[in-house]
């Protein structure tokens, strides 16, 4: 047998160690020999292998030739290891001293290897037993180094070779129990270790739910004592840290199969349901949601159902809903964002979405963009399928549309007229809902709420004829707009503007034959990789732009989600403090698409990067910067407009 290990190494010594050191560590090494039940044959072979290198090291000759063996070995390139030759009557001892050196997954390959056949050592022999034993030792050794690696799996596998190992052989059962101990010690890790993996690794990670299933089966659910290895601090942390990594389908039917012995996990798959539903713009599930938290007969439930009520366009359920739940602070929060209930219910459910509904799931990035939501025309559809008739709004009398911050009647846009007056082309015309509420805002912006509705063009403004469920949905996503321009715009600070933005300008009907080139805001529902990277382009010469101190061609909104926009707003205002700008020029090498769903693209990107301080005269700062970078960017879906999530640099 061929031990991957050299003299020294297995001495326990250097290639510095001087004669009288390595003598007395020879002494050392036999006077301290294993005492895990190995037979004396054994023993004897280690010893007598600790002294034949001794006897070589300690021979000044021997010991130079043998250095320059190694020096020539290493030389030769990392294919090339060292090795001792080990007659077989003393291989046993061998693997005992491979251990002792820390090649313990080493010697557990070798051991097992030894117990196979043709190898098998006879039936009952003391060869035999210590091979066994060596075998479950190095596997337990193994597996500890493996998982200070962070290699959980593989320390798992290691672990389950050797029970199959000693289980075949019958024999050792407590450390086949010890081996049982720590592979259950490890279920949490390996959990963390597959769901972490890349979602295209479906086998893995259908291992890790089945891990994660049993885990929670054994502690007797979400609230469950059952698992006395990890109590009940120690397994929310890591329940918290394994949600990220899980899709939000995987945690809707997860939290589904366990909510029926659990009042978390039944609250759990309500709130994936209410963000898979408004990320994806399927009402039904948030009506699922809402079906569950009624069902639970859970107190203080009542502003969650409110904000449930509100996106299924259930105003008055959702007023009442909130009224008789929210606690005294969470009502007067509610007053200092808005005078008026409606508006006060959109701020609400807009701060509960971003704070306890979106985050924390593997394949999900959405804003909690009610505006968005409410012009999908999936929303609109089911809205108007399920309409109340009590919550019907009233046809206002003429000259009524003044804006009072209450349900103000909307028509779902001036498609209606079309239906009604040239029905034969109704698949033939669409209704671009995003950009009509962002003429409202304008509207809004420009002429305060008392005029704004007299200053739209006449086809733009609300109809009486629209009663239904569509006209609730458009009033409240026109009062979130409302909202959000008083409460999520403040007036700049003293010494900073605001980015410079183009105004959408009004929408016209437009045929729905799809462009035959990319163009923005980018609305397709699969974009090319050419598509996706104009986008990109698009946004990196905007933000070029702005920093420049210049405006930007195409409107910031329609390029990027308002997380981008803060920061770049943010980044530009610290510049101007200092009398700043930039000139940065970027050149996209390289895009891949590495992930991709319906709501959602992730794509790794190679860019020439350049940039260029300027002062308020326009002089050079400092000397220019150039790179290459390597980022990720994430692209979002909401609103029927694909838009820039987020990036990170990637190594």
């Amino acid at each position: 047998m061929e031990l991957p290990i050299d003299h020294f190494r297995l001495l326990g010594v250097n290639p510095t160690t001087d004669l009288q050191s390595l003598l007395r560590t020879l002494q050392q090494r036999i006077d301290r020999a294993p005492d895990q039940g190995f037979s004396q044959e054994t023993l004897l072979a280690r010893e007598e292998l600790l002294r034949a290198s001794a006897d070589l090291l300690s021979d000044s000759s021997r010991r130079q030739a043998y250095e320059s063996d190694l020096t020539a070995l290493a030389g030769s390139g990392p294919a090339l290891m060292p090795a001792l030759d080990v007659p077989s009557s003393k291989e046993v001892g061998g693997l005992l001293l491979l251990l002792e050196a820390g090649q313990a997954f080493e010697c557990f390959e070798l051991a097992c290897r030894a117990l196979q056949p043709p190898q098998t050592p006879a039936l009952g022999s003391t060869r035999e037993a210590d091979l066994a034993l060596l075998a479950g030792l190095a596997c337990i050794a193994a597996a500890v180094d493996l998982h200070q690696q962070r290699r959980y799996e593989s320390a798992a596998q290691t672990l389950q070779q050797g029970q199959h190992l000693l289980q075949r052989m019958g024999q050792l059962p407590a450390i086949r129990q010890q081996l049982s101990d720590e592979l259950d010690g490890l279920r949490p890790y390996r959990v963390l270790d597959l769901l972490s993996r890349n979602l295209t690794a479906q086998a893995e990670r259908a291992e890790g739910l089945t891990l994660l299933e049993e885990l929670v089966a054994r502690r007797g659910g979400l609230e469950g004592f059952g698992d006395p290895s990890m109590g009940p601090e120690e397994f929310q942390a890591f329940f918290k840290q394994i949600r990220a990594f899980l899709t939000v389908q995987e945690q809707v039917d997860l939290f589904s199969r366990w909510a029926s012995a659990s009042t978390a996990a039944d609250f759990l798959a309500s709130t994936a349901l209410t963000a898979s539903g408004f990320a994806q713009r399927k009402p039904e599930r948030i009506a699922a949601a809402r079906d569950r938290l009624e069902a639970s007969g859970q107190d203080g439930l009542q502003p969650l159902l409110a904000c449930l009520h509100l996106l299924l366009g259930h105003v008055e359920r959702a007023r009442s809903a909130f009224e008789q739940g929210a606690t005294p602070e969470l009502k007067r929060w509610a007053e200092q964002q808005s005078t008026d209930t409606l508006a006060q219910l959109c701020a609400y459910c807009r701060d509960w979405l971003a704070r306890d509904v979106l985050p924390g799931y593997r394949d999900l990035e959405a804003d909690p963009d009610l505006e968005a939501y409410f012009a999908d025309r999936d929303v609109q559809a089911y809205v108007e399928q399920h309409d109340i008739p009590a919550e019907r709004l009233p046809a206002p009398a003429e000259g009524a549309l003044a804006w009072d911050m209450t349900i103000a009647p909307v028509s779902a846009s001036p498609g209606s007229y079309l239906q009604e007056e040239e029905a034969e082309e109704e698949e033939q015309w669409q209704w671009d809902w995003t950009a009509w509420f962002e003429s409202l805002r304008e509207a809004w912006d420009l002429h305060g709420p008392a005029t704004w509705m007299e200053r739209l063009p006449q086809w733009q403004r609300p109809s009486r004829r629209t009663t239904t469920g569509v006209a609730v949905a458009a009033g409240v996503a026109l009062l979130a707009i409302a909202s959000v321009v008083r409460l999520r715009s403040p007036a700049p600070e003293p010494g900073r503007t605001p980015i410079a933005v183009q105004p959408v300008p009004p929408p016209v009907p437009v045929k729905a034959t799809p462009p035959a080139e990319a163009t923005l805001p980018l609305r397709d529902e699969a974009p090319s990789e050419a598509q996706v990277r104009d986008l990109l382009e698009a946004w990196l010469d905007a933000k070029s732009a702005i920093l420049a101190g210049k405006d930007s061609r195409i409107p910031l909104e329609v390029l990027a989600r308002p997380t981008q926009l803060d920061r770049l707003a943010s980044e530009r205002n610290a510049d101007q403090a200092r009398g700043e700008t930039q000139t940065i020029s970027t050149d996209i090498t390289d895009l891949v698409i590495n992930e991709r769903d319906a709501n959602r693209i992730a794509a790794t990107v190679r860019l020439r990067y350049s940039d260029q301080r300027l002062n308020a005269k326009g002089d050079p700062q400092g000397e220019p910067s150039k790179m290459e970078l390597r980022n990720l960017y994430v692209f979002g879906r909401d609103g029927g407009i694909w838009r820039l999530v987020s990036f990170q640099k990637v190594p």
